[in-house]
């Protein structure tokens, strides 16, 4: 299953998931639907700006993490 989504989050907002005191980022998806994401998976996308732009998440058929992309 493939979802899309666009986040805009800063760097300082987006630090306590960094450092692990906040696990899930809530986003909502094309559709409508809530999604809850661990924040590790947004790691790499991080930059000086925080994290900017539209991504790509697919789910196992269980609805389990396969991977995350910007698009």
């Amino acid at each position: 299953m493939e979802l899309y989504f666009k986040l805009s989050i800063s760097y300082r907002d987006f630090l306590p998931y960094y450092q692990g005191v906040a696990d899930k980022i809530e986003v909502r998806e094309n559709q409508g639907k809530i999604l809850w994401i661990n924040g590790r998976h947004f790691r790499r996308f991080l930059t000086e700006n925080g994290i900017q732009g539209y991504f790509k998440l697919v789910l196992d058929n269980k609805g389990q993490f396969v991977s995350l992309n910007r698009v």
